[in-house]
């Protein structure tokens, strides 16, 4: 899966770039009709001590499915976002017509 990841007034990570890219792939196994994701990580200061803001946004057929989360790290806000969009995506596999 293609991921674009963006910061908001933040350095960039490798690591946890890489946290996420894991979490990303093990959707992308159940669900191969995931075409990219589309991640952002910022931060909310005035919101001690959560702030650690994660949202991602999955392109496949039908409309895009967006998530996001506000948690005490950027790794538990994206854990947190990835498990929204399984939920997301459990319901939509559902809806969807076999030909």
């Amino acid at each position: 899966m293609d991921a674009r990841f963006q910061y908001v007034k933040l350095e960039r990570s490798e690591k946890l770039e890489s946290f996420t890219q894991k979490k990303l792939d093990k959707l992308e196994e159940r669900y191969d009709w995931i075409i990219s994701a589309e991640v952002h990580f910022k931060r909310e200061e005035p919101q001690e001590p959560k702030g650690y803001i994660c949202n991602i946004s999955l392109s496949g057929p039908g409309p895009t499915i967006f998530a996001e989360s506000n948690e005490e790290s950027y790794e538990a806000a994206a854990a947190e976002t990835v498990r929204d969009l399984e939920r997301q995506l459990q319901k939509r596999k559902g809806q969807m017509k076999s030909y």
